[in-house]
């Protein structure tokens, strides 16, 4: 997965958080967006190299 084209952006971070009882300003809801994104990013990886094992071990 490519997060090149990011859909949450900073601004709505900041509301949705703000939503939910969380006050941050800009330069803390962009590395909490960086770090999701990284988040997603690792477990999607792990998703992808569970699946290639389990087509190797059903091909056996």
């Amino acid at each position: 997965m490519n997060f090149i084209d990011r859909n949450v952006s900073v601004e709505q971070a900041i509301i949705i958080l703000a939503k939910n009882g969380i006050q941050v300003n800009e330069k803390e809801a962009k590395d909490i967006l960086e770090l999701l994104y990284l988040v997603a990013k690792t477990y999607n990886k792990s998703k992808e190299k569970k699946s290639s094992n389990l087509k190797e071990i059903s091909n056996s």
